[in-house]
C-alpha cells in the first residue's frame, strides 16, 4: 500500500481509507448506503488491514452515532495500529446547540465521539461543513484546545468553499493555532468542479485532498449503462444520492472511455475511475466504501498500478466540464494564471 503525506503535516496516510457510512443503517438515507453490522464490520476491517489500509473514516451523524459505535467495537484491540478520522458540525439533536462549529458543540461532539469510538484520541478531526453562524476564530481556537488537550491529533475540513478554507488558514496563521492540513471533498471523473478553485488553493497552501464518494454514488461503478434502466439496487434508486441531478449523456460518455481503458488494462471500470483520481494534484487519499466483502476487494485493487499518460488524457477529455466564471476568464490568461498540465489541451 502506498502512503502519502497529508498536506503540510508529518502524518503519512494510505492512499485508500475505508469509509464506514455503511455501518449501522440507522435511517432510510443511510440504509440506502448500507446496513453493515458488527460481525461483517470486523471482516471488512480485517480485509483492509491485511493490505495496509489502516485509516478508517466515519462521522458522528452517520446513523446518529451508530457508525462510530460499530467502528469502535470492530477496532477493539488494534487501536495502536490504526488511524481514525471522524467529523462534527451537522445536527445530532433538536436542541439549539446540537449543531454547528461553536466551542460548545465541538467540545461536546468530540467527547461523545471519543466515547462511541472507545478511544482517547481522534487522529484526524474534520469540520463536516462550514458554519457561517459561528466566528471562524471560535471554531479554530476550540480545535486548537482539543489538540492541546490530546483529544485530537490533526484537524481537517470538509465541503468548504475556497474562501471558507482560505479564511480559516489565515486565522490559524495569525494566532499560531493548528491549521487544516486536509480537505475532505467531493471529486470524481463525473464531478470535476473541485479543480476550478479548491485544487489550486490546496496546491498553494499545502492542503491535502481526501476524496469522498470517488465513484459518485456508484455511478462510476460500471453498473450504469446507456440504454439500460438505473439499477434498482443502486444508492441513487434507494434515495441515498447527493448533489444535483446527473447529466446522463455526460455520464455515459465517461463510461464509454472507462470501458475502453478497462479493456486495455484488464481492470474494472471502478478501478480505472479510482486510479485516475490517485494521479490528480493534491489528492492524498480516497475514501472507499463497500456494502460487502466483494465490493471492498474490488475497490482495494485500484492501487499498485497506474494508468498511462495517454489513458489519463482520454479520461480527461471525456469528463471535461466547461468552467463557470471567473474560471473560464482566468484560463484565457495563462501568463497571469499558469495552469497545471492536466488543464492544457
Amino acid at each position: 500500500m502506498e502512503y502519502r503525506q497529508l498536506g503540510a503535516s508529518g502524518l503519512r496516510i494510505p492512499v485508500l481509507s475505508f469509509g464506514t457510512a455503511t455501518f449501522g443503517g440507522g435511517n432510510q438515507f443511510f440504509k440506502a448506503w448500507g446496513d453493515t453490522q458488527l460481525d461483517e464490520a470486523k471482516q471488512l476491517v480485517k480485509l483492509c488491514m491485511d493490505v495496509g489500509v489502516n485509516l478508517f473514516d466515519t462521522a458522528d451523524v452517520y446513523s446518529r452515532g451508530l457508525s462510530e459505535e460499530i467502528l469502535g467495537k470492530a477496532l477493539n484491540g488494534m487501536r495502536h495500529e490504526v488511524l481514525i478520522s471522524t467529523k462534527a458540525t451537522f445536527g445530532m439533536g433538536e436542541g439549539p446547540n446540537d449543531f454547528g462549529s461553536s466551542r460548545y458543540h465541538l467540545v461536546q461532539s468530540c467527547n461523545d465521539s471519543l466515547k462511541r469510538l472507545n478511544t482517547d484520541h481522534i487522529d484526524i478531526y474534520h469540520m463536516h461543513g462550514f458554519d457561517a453562524t459561528t466566528p471562524v476564530e471560535e471554531t479554530l481556537r476550540a480545535l486548537d484546545d482539543l489538540i492541546t488537550a490530546g483529544k485530537v491529533r490533526y484537524i481537517a475540513c470538509s465541503n468548504f468553499s475556497g474562501w471558507h478554507l482560505m479564511k480559516s488558514l489565515s486565522v490559524s496563521e495569525r494566532y499560531g493555532w493548528a491549521r487544516y492540513v486536509g480537505h475532505q471533498a467531493y471529486y470524481s471523473l463525473l464531478n470535476r468542479e473541485f479543480e476550478w478553485e479548491l485544487m489550486p488553493l490546496g496546491i498553494d497552501q499545502q492542503v491535502g485532498t481526501i476524496v469522498w464518494s470517488p465513484l459518485s454514488s456508484g455511478q462510476l461503478s460500471g453498473k450504469f449503462r446507456r440504454g439500460q434502466p438505473v439499477p434498482e439496487s443502486s444508492r441513487i434508486s434507494q434515495g441515498g444520492a447527493h448533489g444535483p441531478a446527473t447529466d446522463m449523456e455526460h455520464l455515459y460518455t465517461i463510461i464509454d472511455a472507462l470501458d475502453e481503458i478497462a479493456a486495455e488494462t484488464e481492470k474494472s471500470v471502478a478501478q480505472v475511475a479510482l486510479n485516475w483520481l490517485l494521479q490528480r494534484p493534491t489528492v492524498v487519499n480516497l475514501v472507499i466504501g463497500a456494502r460487502n466483502e466483494e465490493q471492498l476487494k474490488q475497490n482495494l485493487a485500484a492501487t499498485g498500478w497506474n494508468l498511462s499518460t495517454e489513458q489519463v488524457q482520454k479520461l480527461d477529455k471525456a469528463s471535461e466540464l466547461p468552467p463557470v466564471y471567473p474560471y473560464w476568464h482566468q484560463r484565457q490568461n495563462p501568463k497571469l494564471n499558469p495552469l497545471p498540465d492536466f488543464y492544457k489541451k
